[in-house]
C-alpha cells in the first residue's frame, strides 16, 4: 500500500484477516440447517466484528479511490484527465490518512481501560519531613490539574506529616478522561531543593511514589464478600480525640490476592467501609488487569505504562528551575508544572505510549 507507515501494517493485516472472518460468519449465518444455539453465537461474533470493521471499510474505500486516481494521474494517453487526477490526490490522501489514524486509535484503544475515574495514591519516600512536604506539593499539583479539567477531587484517606505535607494520601478523581490523562503519573517522583528546615542552604534530594489505579465500579469487577475479611478498630488517624472513642477504622483483606485496604479518615464506620470497598475494588481490578496485560505483552515492564513505583519517572529540580521526565528525556519549566499545568507532559507521554505500542506490534 502506498505511503503506509510500516508500523501500521501489522494492524492492517490483522483487520484484513478479521474482514475475511466476517465474510465467513455471514456465509455461516445464511447457511441452512444451522442450529438456533449456533446462530446466536454466530450473531454475537458477527455484530462485534461488524462494529470493529467500520473504520476499516472506510479505509479500504479511501485507499481504493486513492489508488485508482493515482493510476489516472500517471496515464499519458489522457493528459487532461491526468492533470485533474493529480489535483485530487492531496485531498484523497488526506481522507485515507484520517481513516487510517482512526483505525490505529481504535485498535490501540481496544487494550485500554475505558473508565474515566481513578484512585491516586501518593506516599512520601526517602527524605523524612521534606519527603512528606513534597508529597503535599504533588497533591496540590494534581488538585490544580483536576480543577482545570473540572474533575471531582475527593480525599479518601490521609496520614499527615509531622512538619506538614503527607506521609500518605489517597484521592479519588472523577471526570472525563481523568484516567487516560493521569495513568502515566505512576512511579517514583524525586525533588531536589533546599528544604525549609535546612539552615546551611544545602540542596537535599527527597522522593515520593505515586500509584494510579482505575476506579472500578461494581459492574467492572465482582468481588465475593466471602473472599473479604473485615476488621474494625479505633482510628489512629486525623480527627481529634473523639475519633479514638469508637471503632471507626475499617480494614478489608481480599484473601485470594492478600490485598489489604485500611480506611480511617471518617468518624463514621459506615463511611469508612464504603470508601474501603471503593479502594479495594480498584486495587483488585488493577491486580488482575496488570496480570492480563503482562500475558498480552511480554515487554510490559519496559513500556511507559508499567506503573512500577520503584521506577524513577520524574525529577523536580528547584535549583535548575526545571522538571525532567526521564521517560521522555525532556525538560519542562518547573513552576507551571507544579501549578498544575500538566497538559504538555500528558500529551507527550500519550504520544510516547502510542509510539512504543506500535513499535511492539511491528516487532518480530
Amino acid at each position: 500500500m502506498t505511503n503506509i507507515p510500516p508500523q501500521y501494517l501489522p494492524i492492517l493485516q490483522k483487520l484484513t484477516a478479521d474482514h475475511a472472518r466476517f465474510a465467513q460468519l455471514e456465509s455461516e449465518l445464511n447457511a441452512e440447517g444451522t442450529s438456533p444455539q449456533r446462530l446466536i453465537e454466530l450473531s454475537k461474533q458477527h455484530g462485534k466484528l461488524n462494529r470493529q470493521l467500520q473504520n476499516f471499510r472506510l479505509f479500504q474505500s479511501a485507499q481504493k479511490s486513492l489508488e485508482e486516481t493515482a493510476a489516472l494521474a500517471q496515464n499519458p494517453a489522457d493528459p487532461d484527465m491526468a492533470a485533474l487526477a493529480k489535483e485530487e490526490l492531496p485531498a484523497l490522501t488526506a481522507t485515507r490518512d484520517q481513516t487510517l489514524e482512526a483505525i490505529v486509535s481504535d485498535f490501540l484503544a481496544a487494550d485500554e481501560i475505558t473508565t474515566d475515574n481513578l484512585i491516586l495514591e501518593i506516599r512520601a519516600g526517602t527524605g523524612g519531613d521534606e519527603a512528606a512536604l513534597f508529597a503535599g506539593d504533588l497533591l496540590n499539583m494534581y488538585n490544580r490539574f483536576a480543577d482545570t479539567n473540572h474533575w471531582k477531587f475527593e480525599t479518601l484517606d490521609f496520614s499527615p506529616g509531622d512538619a506538614g505535607g503527607f506521609r500518605e494520601v489517597v484521592i479519588s478523581i472523577k471526570g472525563q478522561n481523568a484516567y487516560r490523562l493521569l495513568q502515566f503519573e505512576a512511579g517514583g517522583h524525586r525533588v531536589q531543593r533546599v528544604p525549609v528546615t535546612e539552615t546551611q542552604g544545602r540542596i537535599h534530594t527527597s522522593a515520593a511514589t505515586v500509584a494510579v489505579l482505575p476506579e472500578a465500579d461494581e459492574s467492572a469487577i465482582e468481588i465475593n464478600p466471602a473472599d473479604v475479611r473485615e476488621d474494625v478498630s479505633r482510628s489512629g488517624g486525623p480527627g481529634g480525640q473523639g475519633v479514638n472513642k469508637i471503632e471507626s477504622a475499617v480494614q478489608l483483606t481480599h484473601l485470594p490476592t492478600n490485598i489489604v485496604v485500611r480506611m480511617r479518615e471518617e468518624r463514621s464506620q459506615h463511611k469508612n467501609r464504603e470508601k474501603a470497598w471503593r479502594l479495594l475494588r480498584s486495587r483488585v481490578f488493577n491486580h488482575f488487569d496488570e496480570k492480563r496485560k503482562a500475558q498480552y505483552a511480554g515487554l510490559r515492564k519496559e513500556m511507559i505504562g508499567s506503573g512500577d513505583r520503584n521506577a524513577r519517572i520524574r525529577t523536580y529540580s528547584f535549583p535548575q528551575n526545571r522538571c525532567t521526565d526521564h521517560r521522555l528525556n525532556q525538560n519542562f519549566p518547573l513552576e507551571p508544572i507544579l501549578a498544575g499545568n500538566l497538559t504538555p507532559l500528558t500529551t507527550a507521554l500519550q504520544q510516547l505510549d502510542r509510539t512504543q505500542r506500535l513499535a511492539q506490534l511491528a516487532a518480530p
